[in-house]
């Protein structure tokens, strides 16, 4: 819609808009959140939420016929901090964060990620996901460290470390995990433990954290050249986790995060193979085969070299530094062969644990096949809404021409804002409005600037610190946050009270990340979405899986987006049609 015609349909009439909308503007805001917790795809296993099977996540859910506001996202009032496992100290951190009931996605994944077993969460967005596994991870080191202080004696040997690594898509996100992280004190005010970010304009920790938070490109950048540091790294890193798991493990982070992994799973053969041949004795450091990583025959990792973007480090690996015998495309092949294969049997001494707002099935290189192949025994945690649209949203469509789009979207933008703050009864608002480009971003922008609405800027086209000043303002005064599907991922901004799609998304993945910035924690919601007679089959689709109940995952397509699957299945219609003919 505004995307293909970005530049050109929004060549408007300024005098006409200022002369309609001269008038004061007041911003947007109201609650945000979503609702959360379980249901699953057939074929794993599978934690499921609310559902009378599994007797033990049920007891979670809410029960009886009066239900409060936020029932579909907190735990029963019953279900403590510490009933879940958790110690006291880190109980009273959250409390002091303000955070003093878990959610049902937190009450359901944190005793499986306490119990030691690899995890994926794959639940909504806005349904407690980071906390999920911040915390039972953060309260796993906080007891390793206390049993390491209490029993060393002072002397040269010291514990083992063990370290707890987040890897995100993009650096706006680490510093995000890195503030949630911050935020659990302990009762003198201090983090329960150090947290660092690996990215952006941050090198290497010179004092080791107990949590490092990077971007895979960054991570690679930082161990690849020093192998010492390599090693000890992967000695120490017992937790790995995997945010916006579906992002991480597909298109151009794929071939990172198959290094990654490769190295950490070789760690732990290495350990276990160390532990049946010399379980007395200590290996040293020099001799350790992870020093010489480069020159493994069986799991061969070739040696990359890693351009991060600023940001995003979507940008695709790079390898120009192989042996001189082998070409880049056969190791690059035999890298994905090993990464297909599940893992052989082996102690483990690693706990790996996905997260994910969407995860599709349907495919076998969709991220969440993947992980049912790779990590066939993991336990899955799944959100009641995963896919499927928030009951706590309201969704308003509007079919737009060249001709009405502008004066639709500034409707939306004006009706979406009164209402909301006559909801919400604060003068504070918040909207965010979606465009498919940076151009598109940047016209949406300028009609709003000329009929007099200010409005902040999110996309790939500003320089980081112009994105994290928006950010920042954004949430702290509200207001309109223009933007590119940069802001729909991961990036928690509270009480977004309305989204309005003025370019309809091009895929479903984007669609669900976009209306997820609000609805979020158990609050309502409003979504706008303009579209084009272009996108009409589309949008039918998405309104029929809604009055259906219905999951919208039947059109996820991460490298074609909704209209190429209608114009695929209308092929394929009209091809039987024929064939019926010619046989009648």
């Amino acid at each position: 819609m505004i995307l293909h015609r970005s530049v050109s349909a929004f060549r408007f009439s300024r005098a006409k808009l200022l002369s309609q909308f001269r008038h004061s503007f007041s911003s947007i805001v109201g609650d945000a959140s979503l609702c959360s917790v379980s249901s699953s795809p057939a074929g794993f296993r599978l934690l499921w939420l609310k559902q009378p099977r599994l007797r033990h996540v049920r007891a979670f859910g809410t029960s009886g016929s009066s239900r409060s506001e936020n029932d579909t996202f907190f735990a029963e009032e019953r279900v403590s901090w510490t009933s879940l496992g958790l110690s006291e100290k880190v109980a009273r951190a959250l409390t002091g964060a303000g955070i003093e009931r878990p959610s049902l996605v937190q009450a359901a994944c944190i005793p499986s990620i306490l119990s030691g077993k690899d995890v994926v969460i794959a639940a909504e967005t806005g349904s407690g996901k980071t906390h999920g596994y911040l915390v039972p991870l953060i309260d796993k080191l906080c007891r390793a460290n206390d049993d390491s202080g209490n029993t060393s004696s002072g002397k040269e040997l010291t514990p083992p470390r063990k370290i707890f690594l987040v890897l995100c898509p993009n650096i706006m996100l680490c510093e995000q995990v890195v503030r949630m992280a911050n935020s659990l004190r302990n009762d003198s005010g201090e983090p329960l433990l150090g947290v660092a970010t690996v990215g952006g304009q941050q090198g290497w920790p010179v004092k080791r954290p107990d949590i490092i938070v990077s971007t895979p490109a960054a991570l690679l950048n930082n161990i690849n050249p020093e192998k010492q540091r390599r090693l000890e790294f992967l000695r120490d890193v017992k937790y790995v986790v995997f945010d916006e798991a579906d992002m991480l493990l597909c298109g151009s982070f794929q071939n990172q995060i198959i290094r990654l992994i490769h190295m950490l799973r070789f760690d732990e053969k290495l350990l276990s193979r160390t532990k049946e041949s010399t379980p007395e004795r200590a290996k040293d450091l020099k001799d350790d085969p992870l020093l010489h990583i480069d020159s493994l025959e069986e799991e061969d990792l070739p040696t990359e070299s890693i351009l991060e973007g600023e940001e995003d480090s979507r940008d695709e690996a790079v390898i120009d530094d192989l042996p001189e015998k082998i070409e880049a495309g056969s190791i690059q092949r035999k890298d994905r062969r090993e990464w297909w294969r599940a893992r052989k049997i082996y102690e483990r001494s690693k706990q790996y644990v996905f997260v994910a707002a969407t995860l599709p099935v349907n495919g076998k290189k969709t991220a969440g096949s993947v992980l049912k192949l790779m990590f066939p025994e993991a336990n899955w945690v799944t959100g009641n809404y995963l896919h499927y649209h928030n009951p706590r949203m309201e969704q308003r469509w509007v079919e737009v021409s060249v001709d009405t789009q502008v004066n639709a979207l500034i409707d939306a933008v004006k009706q979406g804002s009164t209402s909301k703050l006559l909801d919400s009864g604060t003068d504070v608002s918040r909207t965010m409005v979606f465009a498919n480009t940076i151009e598109a971003a940047e016209a949406v922008a300028k009609i709003l600037s000329t009929a007099g609405i200010k409005c902040y800027r999110y996309h790939k086209g500003s320089s980081f610190s112009d994105r994290e000043k928006a950010l920042n303002d954004f949430q702290e005064k509200g207001g309109i946050l223009v933007c590119t599907d940069a802001a729909a991922r991961g990036i928690d901004i509270p009480n977004v009270s309305h989204v309005i799609q003025a370019d309809f998304a091009s895929s479903a993945v984007d669609f669900l990340h976009r209306i997820g910035r609000t609805a979020r924690a158990g609050k309502s919601g409003l979504v706008t979405s303009l579209y084009t007679e272009s996108n009409r089959d589309l949008v039918d689709t998405v309104r029929q899986a809604a009055e259906l109940g219905q999951p919208v995952e039947t059109a996820f397509s991460r490298k074609r987006g909704f209209r190429n699957k209608i114009k695929k299945r209308r092929s394929f219609s009209n091809a039987s049609s024929v064939e019926q003919s010619a046989r009648a």
